[in-house]
């Protein structure tokens, strides 16, 4: 077997290892999900999970850190593009709500892991990876915050602060993580329909000018 072969193969497992994890953390939440529950949930043994990640809090992250790059992924390229400011917000908010539902268990253990950190329930290496995480996070809003000061600099957003419009308009465009399920019928296009419902209301929000909200 060749060596790319074998790293995919590798990549694979942790692939599925994640997905399982995610699941079950977004079903029983982190504390009340054992290393059992998932390697069940993989139809595993946890011998298997093990192998690759030495604890429950690892294996956590490991989900995370995953949910945060899923993200990156989607927005970084949408932010790098030249494009008129408020159809680039519009494209990032999109994106951004649209990875929040179809990604949805990875997005509730990151919110699950900020609530950790704040809570403060963790050993000093735990916190220590937190902290890693959270800066993770927060340089992933600064990518949004970016272009909301250009908006406003551009006078086509109105808010006062661009620390609270940005925590308002991540209120809106998260709120599917707390609400949303996904039903027999539903499509990409009810998806779609969703996301744009809940761009639409954040963009507002950020008193984008009405005749600007065009390409949700």
């Amino acid at each position: 077997m060749s060596a790319s072969v074998s790293a995919n193969s590798v990549r694979s497992v942790q692939e599925d290892i994640l997905n399982a994890a995610a699941q079950c953390f977004m079903d029983r939440g982190y504390a009340a999900t054992s290393i059992d529950d998932v390697a069940r949930s993989l139809g595993a043994t946890k011998g298997r999970i093990y192998h690759h990640y030495r604890s429950k809090a690892d294996l956590f992250f490991d989900v995370y850190r995953h949910g945060m790059q899923m993200n990156f992924d989607v927005l970084s390229p949408i932010a790098a593009q030249s494009l008129p400011t408020p159809e680039k917000l519009q494209r990032m908010t999109k994106a951004h709500c649209l990875a929040m539902i179809n990604t949805l268990p990875f997005q509730r253990c990151v919110w699950e892991g900020v609530e950790l950190l704040k809570r403060g329930a963790t050993t000093p290496e735990q916190r220590d990876v937190l902290l890693e995480l959270q800066a993770m996070r927060d340089n992933y809003s600064e990518i949004f915050r970016e272009v909301l000061e250009q908006a406003k600099a551009e006078g086509v957003a109105h808010f006062e602060s661009s620390s609270i419009a940005l925590q308002l308009m991540f209120m809106s465009l998260n709120s599917p993580l707390f609400w949303f399920q996904r039903r027999e019928g539903q499509n990409d296009t009810t998806i779609d329909q969703i996301a744009s419902q809940c761009a639409i209301f954040a963009l507002r929000g950020l008193g984008l000018k009405e005749d600007l909200i065009t390409d949700v």
